[in-house]
């Protein structure tokens, strides 16, 4: 006798409209966004960096976001869809592959570090500077993406520079 497969599907809905409800929370966190208008590190590696930060955290919201704005700013398909697996390519730029390993590391605090080898890699591509402005990147799409995981910000709707004339 065969047997059935069931499926279950659960349909995600958003639990706070946080954009909404607390107007100057939102204004605040594009107020923190905004210092990388200004910032050493250029814009396609931020982009880069807010993908896989993003896909390490599941965050779909913003992976919709930095995909379309990847997209928009003339980034490859091959190299979006190769991100996760940047290690095994050679696709990526030593300065983008110290970006991201430094990326991983700062998201990930495996055994409550960054270890010597990732900084050292890092140092080698980014001045004192620009390696601050770069973990500033990473911290900022990581309280992105906690705040949508969190409140499982739809994703879908996002076009690209959408948020600039709100920063």
């Amino acid at each position: 006798m065969p047997t059935a497969l069931f499926i279950t599907l659960e349909v995600i809905m958003q639990r706070i409209n946080y954009h909404d409800t607390n107007k100057e929370l939102f204004k605040a966190l594009l107020t923190a966004q905004s210092y990388l208008e200004t910032a050493t590190i250029e814009p396609g590696l931020m982009h880069l960096i807010d993908m896989r930060v993003s896909q390490i955290n599941g965050c779909a919201y913003c992976l919709d976001m930095h995909s379309k704005d990847l997209r928009h700013e003339g980034e490859s398909e091959q190299r979006l869809y190769l991100l996760t697996a940047w290690r095994e390519t050679d696709l990526f730029t030593p300065r983008e592959r110290a970006a991201l390993a430094w990326a991983e590391a700062v998201t990930l605090l495996r055994d409550a570090e960054v270890p010597d080898d990732v900084y050292a890699a890092a140092r080698e591509q980014f001045s004192e500077t620009e390696l601050a402005d770069l973990t500033y990147v990473i911290t900022m799409i990581n309280t992105w993406n906690r705040f949508n995981v969190a409140f499982r910000t739809p994703a879908g709707s996002y076009q690209p520079g959408q948020y600039a004339a709100a920063s």
